[in-house]
């Protein structure tokens, strides 16, 4: 199971083309007073884990000037991957030594869309197709990687500012916070579990029935490594491919004889879509009444995925739409509200048939916030942090404990 750098849409891509969309950024934008954003600005990564092994720490992605994917080293600057092959290829060894145990190290980031990887114990092993870098897919039981303690956060650096995710769309693992530091001295952290949260989580995932228990990978020796995503526990068959059946069959229902009002774009109140279901298949139609696409019944790949039935080209109506849907599929709003995005949590993930795994990893977040389903930021719940000019990001291993 291969998986290439450039085939997949991460979080903080996913935010940007929402922006985007939305029409609250303009791509190289500044402000009059604003500084323009360097070649590269200082990650200051700080090891409060409390682990005794060796970290390791990568920088890979797609260079904005050029297109071309590659790697940074300590230094940030840019080093484009080799040719690769069938079968994949070893990719150069990227790994920078990271601090240990309660010390920091400085790296600089440049101009990039991609991944910040660290590792406990072991280096990461990155192979080359001649399609891209192959990343880890831990689903797999034969991936290299897969008794391996690692995760990542994602970010992009580009003349309009950083943005940078912690992110659970793949994965929940080693935790760790980010964050960035402004022009005026302030910084913005998110990502960071609450006291006791990463056991909490294992423990509550453990607790919870349906196969849920099941998305735990632990080592030979039985050290905890990671809970899949549903999705991924899909593929494998760790949850039970109807798990989201009796919730989708119940909005099915609903808006076979109400209308689902759908208002994607915060800063454009007037712009609305109404969806029902009419032969098997929700329509959205506009406010001339005018149909503009249309969904099949999705499954829970579908739903847990964002993707396949609800599939979301960067557009301006099909993608909002079904960022919105696949949302209020996620947190099992749709049955409660039928105007949606929600504004608030409140009611999210409080029917018995919804996503747990994120419903679990946002209850353990200080700030509430987390990236535990591709399309987390609709309505801002989030666990991403930016600023248009800033002077240097932080990631930060926290402790599991």
């Amino acid at each position: 199971m291969l998986r290439t750098l450039k085939c997949r849409a991460s979080a903080v891509g996913l935010t940007i083309a929402t922006v985007l969309a939305g029409g609250l950024l303009t791509a190289g934008a500044q402000s009059p007073a604003q500084a323009a954003v360097p070649a590269t600005i200082p990650l200051k990564i700080t090891n409060n884990s409390a682990r005794g092994e060796q970290v390791y720490i990568y920088n890979l992605g797609t260079e904005l000037s050029t297109g071309r994917q590659g790697w940074a080293d300590a230094g940030g600057t840019f080093h484009p991957w080799p040719a690769g092959g069938n079968p994949p290829t070893p990719a150069p060894d990227a790994a920078i030594p990271g601090p240990a145990a309660g010390q920091s190290r400085t790296i600089r980031m440049p101009k990039f869309s991609g991944r910040v990887y660290f590792s406990y114990g072991q280096k990461l092993v990155f192979k080359l197709t001649t399609g891209g870098l192959v990343q880890p897919a831990v689903q797999n039981p034969t991936d290299p990687n897969r008794n391996i303690l690692f995760n990542w956060s994602e970010y992009t650096l580009n003349d309009s500012g950083l943005w940078i995710n912690s992110t659970q769309v793949d994965m929940f693992s080693a935790p760790y916070a980010v964050g960035v530091q402004r022009a005026d001295g302030s910084t913005a952290n998110t990502g960071r579990l609450k006291p006791g949260g990463y056991n909490g989580f294992f423990n509550a995932l453990r607790g919870q029935p349906g196969g849920w228990a099941n998305l735990i990978q632990t080592r030979p020796d039985g050290a905890v490594l990671r809970a899949l995503s549903p999705l991924y526990g899909l593929e494998t068959g760790a949850l039970p491919a109807n798990v989201m059946d009796d919730y989708i069959n119940r909005v099915w229902q609903k808006y076979s004889n109400s209308t689902l009002t759908i208002t994607p774009f915060a800063n454009q109140p007037n712009t609305k879509y109404y969806g029902r279901v009419s032969g098997g298949v929700m329509n959205f139609t506009n406010t001339a009444g005018a149909v503009v696409t249309s969904f099949q019944k999705p499954d829970a790949s579908s739903v847990f995925g964002c993707h396949r039935l609800l599939d979301a080209p960067n557009d301006q109506v099909r993608g909002p739409i079904s960022r919105t849907l696949c949302a209020g599929f996620n947190r099992s709003t749709l049955l409660v509200n039928p105007n949606q995005p929600d504004s608030s949590a409140d009611a999210f993930y409080k029917d018995g048939v919804t996503n747990h795994y994120a419903r679990k990893i946002h209850a353990q977040m200080a700030d509430g916030k987390a990236y535990a389903f591709a399309f987390d930021d609709v309505g801002h719940h989030e666990s991403l942090v930016h600023d248009g000019d800033p002077r240097q990001a932080y990631l930060t291993l926290e402790p599991f404990n």
